[in-house]
């Protein structure tokens, strides 16, 4: 992910309106998503200001979507521009 653009914000601005769209998108693989959000449960103790969305994509490891993912992946992006 090191060509992508950074991201101002940690997160998805519309969060909640992409989980209403979350059921018509495909699943994604949770054992890649559960380390990522690992990972950022680890980085929250460095890094308290992705404390609050680390905490709402943990609430949804039950059943995972292609939104999910995008939103982890945008917190990513958001941690590149922090470096």
């Amino acid at each position: 992910m090191m060509g992508y653009k950074s991201m101002a914000t940690p997160m998805v601005t519309n969060l909640k309106k992409l989980s209403d769209f979350a059921s018509y998108s495909n699943l994604v693989d949770p054992m890649m998503y559960k380390k990522l959000i690992g990972s950022f449960i680890y980085l929250v103790n460095t890094m308290p200001n992705i404390c609050f969305i680390v905490s709402t994509l943990s609430q949804s490891m039950v059943e995972l979507r292609h939104v999910h993912w995008v939103a982890a992946k945008h917190v990513l992006r958001y941690m590149c521009g922090t470096l």
